[in-house]
Parts: structure tokens; C-alpha cells; sequence
């Protein structure tokens, strides 16, 4: 195995410390937890804490080179996994690539029962959540979301909880906005959070408008009545309703949590990372730092009433919501424990707070960026940098970072600069030129969140590190109600030219060749990998958009624009109004589809909380073909997080093109075991025990960036 100092640890200013590491870290011993024969992972991340971690230590480091395929389930099914299994009494719960959940034996791999919502199409979904009433497990439920539908489940039988809800479930678009609920668009992608007799949900909200509030809703667990809502984007009188202008909650949309909670039990405090607003790069319609967008609220978990926020970004203009729960850990600070929270970022950014207060245990200073060039639009000054920990992703580009793969390739990269607007990490986009970001849109550390050694203050990130395009443009006027509908649903992702950026977001030029009407239709409808599912839509307006993708030409060159044009445009918020599209919102690449930037393209991180130093920093990701040419370590995207355990151990899936399931010493870093999956396993791992002996499993499902064909296979693993 390939040890750390082997590894290109590059200098950001970052010292090793792993004495310290060491000095601090909780022996290797059997902790009382492995003496019960069973160890459960109850929740979402393992915890409420969303710590990612485990006291199991019958896997250690001297041990975990010997660890062999336990049981194997294959769902048969393709779409890609993203899925943190929980384990309860034995049984492993998780969910398949189209809207089914299962019930495994968590010792053998066996099907116990599997439930379908009788929904078609695929799910882009990350678990389910346990509930039951009381320690014996009396009345368990598993709640699952899909597309628009929270479900209950009888834990034990897998049949549906008929009298939870309307029939055994709750339709999330109600009540977010008007009496219209059906031209509402929301889904479940992360699992619930259980607070008591409660659980707490956000959703994934259109990326473009019209798009529903990210309101926060609690649900009675056995009835599925509400109990509680808290307004990301405030109404009259609520805090925060003058960062928005007048009347903005009618009409603004998004500002919502996709990437799941973290619950303090004891004092009754939910933590809510939240989103960004629509529209995702152009806010004329929301001047104002646009409250409670980008934002880390904690809430009383029993009424939803605001304790104390953070924003991470004023007036988004970047898609750089915050992804992911944070985590729970108590630290030590001269002396005294402080009960902390963690909360990482698609920045690059690591935010450490009193978890009561609310207060920064690193100093965050409002720091200058560029005004907007765009007419109308008017981007914060300032935005909240913390000053430890540095930022695991690099924040900006220059010429020399350019790729140097060959010179050819350098010289592509350089023409492509030099034709760009520039480049960094709040660099406003512009009209009819592209604008670098760095970190991308896929990045820093993404919905996989982090894992937290509570015994060290240790947390570990995996990020990725390349950069995307993104550009504003004036379309040209909608040619037909197709068209309309595409440019204000569609071209968000996929480009005002249709182009996409494959392979993560698909070109839909000759799409008529690959897939016919009604294949285009239920896509639109049911969602697919990344794409949402459009459930606003009118059965009418899927037939125009298809008529449109399917059967017009769309024009692939266009004279610049004339940005005055765009400020004629002055309809309220809410309307097919928006002056601009993207021009282009996809990866930077060089021609042969490698980022155009220099590695590394993705990285693994130790970071000590106490002090904010970094102890570790590792490559993380190959991509084969590189590797087979000599170019190890080169770090590639990746999603998914890791689970720390009381034995030192550090495991993930994760890397995208390698299809790698790896263990490393959580001290330093180095490579201790890895194995090839199915699929690449892009979901973070969960551990447990039964009957004394410890298992690690991980959903393989590929996809996203690799362009390489999904499935659904769990794979659990456990020495022999």
C-alpha cells in the first residue's frame, strides 16, 4: 500500500501533526458498545450528532487488510445509489434506484420484505429514517421520501401505515404555497430527522423560477398532521424579512434544506443547513442578502422558532448552498469543553461554532469581493470568511494553473482563459462571457458531509476541487409555449443551446434519436440521476416541452446580447420573467474531458478542531487510464463521506472513476486496505455488529461524472 509520504501533500500553509494526533487519540481498546451482540446505525449518518462515527473496534488497523465480502444484494435495478443504510434490530433498511424500499438481514444480506410506492422512474435518494415508540421497539416506522411523497412504513411487516397522512402519506406540496398545490415542485433526496414524536423535512426545490418556499416542516410521526413550520424566506414581521425585497415571499423560491438536519437531543435544538435562493446566478428579483438562503439555522426542535443563524454567502450568486449536516462534537478550548458544531461547505469553507450561542469559535471577517458587471443585479460587498481552518479547496485561478497535461492541452486551456471574464470563488458571472468558478458547483464538500472522532475533535472531508463554467445571456424570445417552458425549467442545467455538460449533465441535442416522446415525458415527469422530477408541470405542458426538445432545432450560435435589453424586463418575481439564462453552466474541461486545471482534482482531509490546523491532506481519486500511464493521486470528484471509527479507522467510498472502497489510518492518512466495487460506491458507509461480529457496508451505484453505466448493489464487508 501507498504510504502518506509518498503522497503530493501540497503546501497551503498546512503542518503534519500527527504526534499530536496520536498524543490525543483514545487507545485501541474494545469499547463497551462491542460487547452487546448487536450495534446498531440508527440514523442518517449513524447519529443524530452526525458524526459519521462508531465505538465498533473489531475492525483495526493491523486487522482491516483482512477483510473479505460478507454478503452481497444486488436490486437489479440501474440509476445509481446514494443511499446510508441504517441498521436497527438486526435488519439493514435502505432503498433501490426506483422508489422501493427493503428490508435486508443485516448478517447474511437476505431480503425480509421490500415495499414500492408504485411511483416509475428513478430516485435520486439518500436512506430512510427510524422511528419507534419506545426502547422495544414497539410501533417502529420507517419514513421514506419520493418525489413529492413522505411514506410511512411498518418497520416490521413493510407495509404501508394506511392511517399516517392521507393512505400513508404525506403529499409535501401542500401548504407550501397557495391553494394551487399541485403546480408546486418539491422532493425528498436526504432522509427526515426524528425529534421525539416529530419528524423534521426541507426538500429539493427547483433550481429556477417558479419555485416553492424551503419552508422547514415538522410532521406528527403516527398521524402525519404538522406540527411546526419555520419561513426560510420570512413573511411580514418574521426576522429577516427586510433582507428581501417587499412582498418577496409571495413570489421567491428555493432557500432549502436537500442536504438533511443534525438534532442536539438533550437540549431539543435541530440544526438546519439551507440552500440557495432561485433564481441560482441572477437575484435582480431578490436584491438584499436574502435571509435565510446559505444559511445554518438552529431551530427548537419542538416549535421551530429560531435560536440563533449564520449565513455562509450574502445574495448567492453561485449555487453554493450548504449541502450537508453538520456535525456535533465537544471540544476543548483553554482548558474548558465546549459543546461545538461543524458545518462544512460547497465553498471550501469549515465553519466551528458554540452549538447554544451560536457563536464563532474562529474569528469570521466580512471580507471584499467584485461588484456585478450584470444590469439590475447588485452582489454583496462583503462575504463571512472564517480565518481558521483554511480552505480546503483552493479559492481561485491563475494562468499557471492552468492543465499541463501536455502542452497541447495547455495551450487550449490558455485560449480559454484569456476569452473568459475571469475567475475565483465570488467572482460575479457575467453576460455573454464565462466566469470561472473555483471551488466548482460540484464542491468543496458536497452532501456526503464529514465524519467527527468525538474522542480527538478530529473532523475528516473529503471535496472536490476542480472548477465549472458559468455565464449569463439574453434569450432569444420563446418561439412557442415549449420553448418558454424549456428556457425557464430546462436551461438552467442544460444550457439555452441544449448543450448540457456532459457526461454529469446531459446534452439534449439528438435527443430524439435516443429516447421518443413518451421515454422523454416520464423522464420529465419521474426525474432521472440528478434531475429532479418535474411535478409542476401539467400533463399539457410535458407534451409542449417534449414537442419542443424532440422536434424544434435549437439554434447553437448567437450574436452577443444587448444587455439593455434585459433591464426592460421588469415583471415581478414568480412569472416567466427572468431577463437572463445561462450561457453555459458546466465543468471546465480540456478536450480529452480531464479539468482544466492542475491536481488535484479532489482531496482527504484531517482537520483538528481545537486549533483549527490541518494534520493531514491527501490526494483523493485516480481516474485508471491516468494511473496506468504513471499519474497516481491525481484526486478526482467524489461523493459520498466517510466513517471514523474508535479503532482508527477512516473508511469511504466515494471516487467516482475508480470504483474504490478504501480504509485509512485515521492518524495519518496512509492507505491501509482498499477493494473494487460494482459500481462506484458514491454514499457514505455504515457500520454495525451482530451477534458480536462487525460488518462494514456501502451502496455501489456509479454514475454521476464518470459517463460509466449505474446500478444497486449492497456490498457489506467483515473479517473472515
Amino acid at each position: 500500500m501507498r504510504k502518506v509520504s509518498a503522497l503530493a501533500v501540497w503546501a497551503l500553509g498546512l503542518c503534519i501533526c500527527t504526534e499530536l494526533h496520536s498524543a490525543t487519540a483514545k487507545p485501541d481498546s474494545k469499547s463497551p458498545a462491542e460487547d452487546s451482540s448487536t450495534t446498531t446505525w440508527e440514523t442518517y449518518g449513524g447519529q443524530p450528532a452526525g458524526d459519521h462515527y462508531s465505538t465498533l473496534t473489531q475492525i483495526d488497523r493491523g486487522n482491516v487488510k483482512n477483510l473479505k465480502v460478507a454478503w452481497r444484494y444486488d436490486t437489479g435495478q440501474p440509476g445509481g445509489l446514494e443511499v446510508n443504510p441504517i441498521i436497527v434490530g438486526g435488519l439493514l433498511y435502505a432503498c433501490t434506484p426506483s422508489h422501493s424500499v427493503i428490508a435486508l438481514d443485516g448478517a447474511s444480506g437476505r431480503l425480509v420484505w421490500q415495499w414500492d410506492a408504485a411511483i416509475k422512474g428513478f430516485a435520486r435518494n439518500r436512506g430512510v429514517t427510524y422511528w419507534s415508540d419506545g426502547p422495544d421497539g414497539k410501533d417502529g416506522r420507517i419514513f421514506a421520501g419520493f418525489r413529492n411523497f413522505l411514506f410511512a412504513i411498518d418497520a416490521k411487516t413493510g407495509k404501508s401505515i394506511s392511517d399516517f397522512g392521507e393512505d400513508g402519506k404525506v403529499d409535501l406540496r401542500k401548504g407550501l404555497r397557495g391553494d394551487d398545490y399541485e403546480s408546486q415542485s418539491i422532493g425528498m433526496t436526504t432522509p427526515g430527522t426524528i425529534y421525539k414524536d416529530m419528524i423534521i423535512v426541507g426538500g429539493q426545490n427547483p433550481e429556477t423560477y417558479p419555485s416553492p418556499p424551503g419552508d422547514i416542516r415538522a410532521f406528527d410521526v403516527r398521524t402525519g398532521k404538522l406540527r411546526w413550520t419555520f419561513h426560510t424566506i420570512p413573511h411580514p414581521g418574521e426576522f429577516g424579512y427586510d433582507t428581501w425585497p417587499k412582498d418577496a415571499w409571495k413570489t421567491a423560491g428555493a432557500a432549502n434544506n436537500w442536504g438533511g438536519m443534525s438534532v442536539d437531543t438533550k437540549r431539543g435544538i435541530v440544526y438546519v443547513p439551507t440552500g440557495s435562493a432561485v433564481f441560482d446566478f441572477y437575484g435582480k428579483f431578490r436584491v438584499g442578502n436574502d435571509l435565510f438562503a446559505d444559511t445554518l439555522l438552529a431551530l427548537d426542535a419542538n416549535t421551530g422558532k429560531r435560536i440563533w443563524h449564520f449565513q455562509a454567502v450574502h445574495h448567492d450568486l453561485w449555487d453554493r448552498d450548504f449541502s450537508a449536516p453538520p456535525a456535533l462534537v465537544t471540544l476543548k478550548r483553554d482548558g474548558k469543553s465546549i459543546d461545538a458544531i461543524a458545518q462544512t461547505s460547497k465553498t471550501g469553507y469549515l465553519y466551528v461554532f458554540d452549538r447554544v450561542s451560536g457563536k464563532p469559535l474562529f474569528p469570521i471577517v466580512e471580507t471584499p469581493f467584485p461588484a456585478s458587471t450584470v444590469p439590475g443585479e447588485v452582489a454583496s460587498p462583503t462575504q463571512p470568511i472564517p480565518s481558521l481552518p483554511a480552505p480546503y479547496t483552493r479559492q481561485f485561478i491563475t494562468e499557471d494553473m492552468l492543465t499541463n497535461l501536455t502542452p497541447e492541452e495547455h495551450a487550449w486551456a490558455e485560449k480559454q482563459w484569456k476569452s473568459m471574464a475571469g475567475g475565483g470563488a465570488f467572482q460575479p458571472p457575467s453576460v455573454d462571457k464565462l466566469t470561472a468558478d473555483l471551488p466548482g458547483f460540484a464542491g468543496g464538500a458536497e452532501w456526503g458531509g464529514p465524519a467527527v472522532d468525538p474522542a480527538t475533535g478530529v473532523l475528516y472531508v473529503n471535496e472536490n476541487d476542480t472548477a465549472w463554467l458559468v455565464g449569463l445571456t439574453i434569450p432569444p424570445p420563446p418561439g412557442s409555449e415549449g420553448e418558454k417552458l424549456y428556457q425557464s425549467q430546462c436551461s438552467v442545467c442544460h444550457g439555452i443551446n441544449r448543450a448540457g455538460s456532459p457526461p454529469t449533465i446531459p446534452s439534449l441535442r439528438g435527443i430524439e434519436g435516443k429516447l421518443n416522446d413518451q421515454e422523454i415525458a416520464e423522464t420529465v415527469r419521474g426525474g432521472k440521476g440528478r434531475m429532479p422530477a418535474f411535478t409542476n408541470l401539467s400533463d399539457k405542458q410535458v407534451e409542449e416541452l417534449v414537442r419542443y426538445v424532440s422536434k424544434t432545432p435549437q439554434q447553437t450560435e448567437r450574436p452577443p446580447s444587448n444587455p439593455s435589453d434585459a433591464t426592460k424586463n421588469d415583471k415581478p418575481a414568480g412569472e416567466d420573467m427572468m431577463p437572463y439564462k445561462t450561457l453555459g453552466f458546466r465543468r471546465f474541461t480540456d478536450p480529452q474531458g480531464y479539468p482544466a486545471i492542475v491536481p488535484p482534482w479532489g482531496t482527504l482531509n484531517a482537520i483538528d478542531l481545537n486549533t483549527g490546523k490541518y494534520l493531514w491532506k491527501i490526494p483523493f481519486g485516480e481516474y485508471p487510464e491516468l494511473a496506468a500511464k504513471g499519474m497516481h493521486d491525481t484526486g478526482s470528484d467524489n461523493y459520498g463521506g466517510p466513517v471514523v471509527t474508535a479503532s482508527g479507522l477512516l473508511f469511504i467510498g466515494a471516487t467516482v472513476f475508480d470504483n474504490k472502497f478504501h480504509a485509512y489510518d485515521s492518524h495519518t492518512g496512509e492507505l491501509l486496505w482498499e477493494t473494487d466495487l460494482p459500481y462506484a460506491g458514491l454514499a457514505t458507509p455504515a457500520t454495525y455488529s451482530i451477534n458480536g461480529k462487525q460488518y462494514v457496508v456501502i451502496a455501489a451505484g456509479g454514475g454521476q461524472s464518470s459517463g460509466k453505466r449505474s446500478g444497486g448493489v449492497y456490498v457489506a464487508y467483515a473479517l473472515p
